[in-house]
């Protein structure tokens, strides 16, 4: 029955806009027109010119064909050409595919098949990487190169640069954002956990919201000064794209992600936030007292994958930085968890707030749901820090679902929850603390390894009978692979060397182990791996158990 709430007042244009980040770069490019938006080198942007280039962008590929739904794909570096890839793709009506530059031909030839991409942007120094995988293709997407001065290396394989290629785009393009907010803005892949990667979809109210949730639960001022060594390929930079251009920040690009880089940019630009995973602290800690540069103002990090040891927070606070633990998926917009920090918790040891800061913690401000849940009936566990179960999300910042895959997609939606497959507790305050993977995932500098594509090669190996690959802690990289063998009777004289060889020949490197140990894998009566026993044993040794 129609209450007085709903007579005469419907959705109108005057009063309702489906959300979209493409509006963050519009109202930004008028009110701040000459605040600096992105520096690049010797190159310095501002807000204006950021927001005319992306639309000259969206032009050229409207002229050239380009519409609502078609994939564009950039294999592209943290620089300026990705980031306005970020809205001009959108504002024809595509979906954006930043493709993870670190894969090999095989697998980005199969995401540009899958994604079904018309055009790919291509960064000279990828060139080989791209060249054989556009290769493999048999419909073929118009490749375009951006020729970027910091590149080092590879040759222009495209039938044009992008400075050319955006100088034909109109100033004037009529842009417009999505009719409805569940339209799709970007994919993303996964690392793939059992075989092909699988392709999320994210939709423009999704990216809307975990931007705002980014500054929100960061705390982020107005105007931060953003250092990007996380990768802009990555969930999208995690929505940081869309969250610069929300506050009028200033994008500080970064080729190499190293101490020295680092330390400079703080120092040059005053940078006030960067993200990454445990590499990036790493590198920090690590540098050398050359490398590093003395700052007196506040900078931020937010760091994710593992949570980072008593150790390193401490010395990353010695250093002068202040870090927040996040977790999130791709299949989340990336960071939808965080550990809120508690000021009583200030007073505590180092090492207590260590602990504090190793727990996921709450959901942001604006997802809806987080619970710790029985896999097989969606039922909540007991907030007891003990009854371990599967972290599941619900909310405006879950993924639209998966491309071409409703099995999986139906899958991991069972029961009106994103099942994400990582397992953990959930304390008496509320906080979740992941205890375990599912499908033993190995998230190694930010990166996920499938620990069953890499045993699948190692199984290529002539001389191993078994194999068993699993996360082993690393202070630089959060965890790396570590791979037990057993060789065959008739097998030779086999080495590390010649086992982590054999695997660089046939994997994208950063997923080869780098830790090879020979030994009777443990198994239950059936026949089964014990990895857990593994796992265990190589975190006993770096005092972790």
């Amino acid at each position: 029955m129609e209450n007085i709430y709903d007579m005469h007042l419907e959705k109108t244009e005057a009063n309702y806009e489906p959300l979209s980040p493409l509006s963050f770069i519009k109202r930004t490019a008028m009110v701040y027109p000459d605040r600096p938006s992105v520096i690049h080198g010797d190159k310095t942007y501002t807000w204006k010119e950021t927001y005319e280039r992306s639309v000259r962008l969206a032009s050229a590929l409207h002229k050239m064909g380009i519409k609502k739904g078609d994939t564009v794909a950039v294999m592209g570096n943290n620089t300026p050409e990705t980031y306005e890839a970020h809205f001009g793709v959108p504002m024809c009506g595509a979906v954006l595919n930043t493709l993870n530059i670190r894969l090999d031909a095989e697998a980005i030839a199969f995401i540009l098949q899958h994604g079904e991409a018309k055009v790919l942007f291509t960064d000279r120094e990828f060139s080989d990487v791209t060249k054989a995988a556009v290769a493999r293709l048999e419909r073929k997407p118009i490749v375009i190169d951006i020729d970027d001065a910091l590149a080092e290396g590879g040759e222009l394989i495209g039938q044009e640069d992008y400075e050319h290629f955006i100088s034909k785009g109109d100033l004037e393009y009529d842009w417009s954002g999505p009719a409805d907010e569940w339209e799709a803005i970007s994919l993303n892949y996964t690392s793939g956990t059992t075989g092909n990667p699988k392709g999320v979809v994210y939709h423009h109210r999704g990216a809307y919201l975990n931007a705002i949730g980014n500054a929100l639960d960061w705390n982020m001022q107005q105007h931060p000064v953003y250092l990007w060594t996380l990768p802009m390929f990555h969930c999208n930079g995690w929505c940081f794209a869309w969250t610069l251009a929300a506050k009028a920040g200033t994008n500080i690009c970064l080729r190499k992600v190293n101490a020295k880089n680092i330390y400079e940019a703080i120092e040059e630009h005053k940078v006030t936030n960067f993200c990454g995973a445990p590499i990036v602290l790493s590198f920090v800690i690590n540098a050398t007292e050359e490398e590093k540069k003395p700052f007196e103002h506040k900078c931020s990090i937010m760091t994710a994958a593992a949570p980072p040891p008593a150790s390193v927070l401490k010395a990353i606070q010695d250093e002068g930085f202040d870090v927040t633990h996040a977790y999130g998926l791709t299949e989340t917009y990336g960071p939808a968890v965080f550990c809120a920090w508690k000021e009583e918790w200030n007073e505590l040891p180092i090492e207590r707030q260590a602990y504090q800061k190793s727990r996921q913690g709450v959901r942001y401000t604006l997802e809806e749901g987080l619970m710790i849940a029985d896999s097989e009936t969606t039922i909540e566990k007991p907030w007891d820090g003990e009854s371990m179960g599967e972290v599941c999300f619900r909310g405006n910042i879950v993924m639209k679902g998966y491309l071409k895959n409703p099995t999986a997609t139906d899958e991991s939606f069972k029961d009106g929850w994103f099942h994400s497959g990582d397992l953990g507790v959930k304390h008496p305050d509320g906080y979740i603390q992941l205890k375990d993977r599912s499908k033993d995932i190995i998230i190694s500098g930010g990166e996920n390894i499938s620990s069953i594509e890499v045993e699948d090669t190692l199984y290529r190996h002539p001389d191993v009978a078994a194999a068993a690959v699993v996360a082993k802690p690393d202070v630089k990289w959060g965890e790396t692979p570590a791979a037990f063998i057993e060789l065959k009777p008739s097998a030779g004289s086999v080495t590390e060397e010649d086992i982590i060889k054999h695997c660089r020949d046939n994997l994208a490197h950063f997923k080869c182990p780098r830790t090879v140990i020979f030994q009777e894998l443990p198994k239950t009566s059936t026949g089964k791996i014990q990895k857990f026993i593994l796992r265990d044993g190589l975190r006993k040794e770096a005092g972790e158990l």
